[in-house]
C-alpha cells in the first residue's frame, strides 16, 4: 500500500522544498498543497519574486516541474489546525523529515513556519531566515519563513519581506 501523502512532491536536485505542519483537509481533499481558501502561499511566493506570476493551489505541479520546488510535511496526517497533531507524531515526523532531505538532498529546506522548525529541530529560540547547519550529513541549507495560513496574524508585507 502506497502510504505517500498526494500533496507530497520530492525529487533530487530541488531548488527548494518547501515544509509545512502537515496537510490541510482542502488540501488532502484536492491533492493541492497549501490550498486552503485563506492561505497566503502563492501570493508570498509571487510577491516575493520567487515565482514570475501568481499561481493557484491547482498548479503546485507546475512549480514542482519548472521550478524545482518540492512540498512535504513534518507529519502527514491532514487537520483542521497544526494543533491537532501529537507530540509522538512530531517526533515521527521529524525523524522521516531527517531521512527524506538526507535522500533528496534540496539546496534549501524552507519551514514554513518557526513552529515546524521548532518541532523538527527541538530549538525553542528561532529567527527568520537561514539557520545555523549542524548536521553535517546533510547539505542543504535550512530557511525558516512564515506560516502563511490565513490565521497568521503577520502583515502580508512582513511575510513577503522575510521570503525576499
Amino acid at each position: 500500500m502506497n502510504t505517500k501523502p498526494k500533496t507530497e512532491l520530492l525529487k533530487p536536485g530541488l531548488r527548494i522544498l518547501f515544509i509545512g505542519f502537515n496537510p490541510s483537509p482542502a488540501s488532502a481533499q484536492t491533492g493541492w498543497n497549501y490550498a486552503g481558501p485563506n492561505n497566503r502561499f502563492y501570493r508570498i511566493l509571487y510577491e516575493s519574486g520567487l515565482t514570475n506570476r501568481l499561481f493557484t493551489p491547482s498548479e503546485s505541479r507546475i512549480l514542482f516541474d519548472e521550478y524545482q520546488y518540492g512540498f512535504t510535511n513534518l507529519v502527514q496526517r491532514p487537520t483542521p489546525r497544526a494543533s491537532d497533531v501529537t507530540t509522538q507524531e512530531y517526533r515521527e515526523g521529524a525523524m522521516r523529515l531527517r531521512q527524506t532531505l538526507q535522500a533528496y538532498g534540496p539546496a534549501f529546506a524552507c519551514f514554513v513556519g518557526k513552529g515546524v522548525y521548532q518541532q523538527y529541530s527541538r530549538k525553542q529560540k528561532v529567527a527568520w531566515g537561514f539557520q545555523p547547519t549542524t548536521d553535517v550529513t546533510c547539505h542543504t541549507q535550512f530557511f525558516v519563513a512564515p506560516g502563511t495560513s490565513g490565521l497568521v496574524r503577520m502583515k502580508l508585507s512582513e511575510q513577503v519581506a522575510v521570503y525576499r
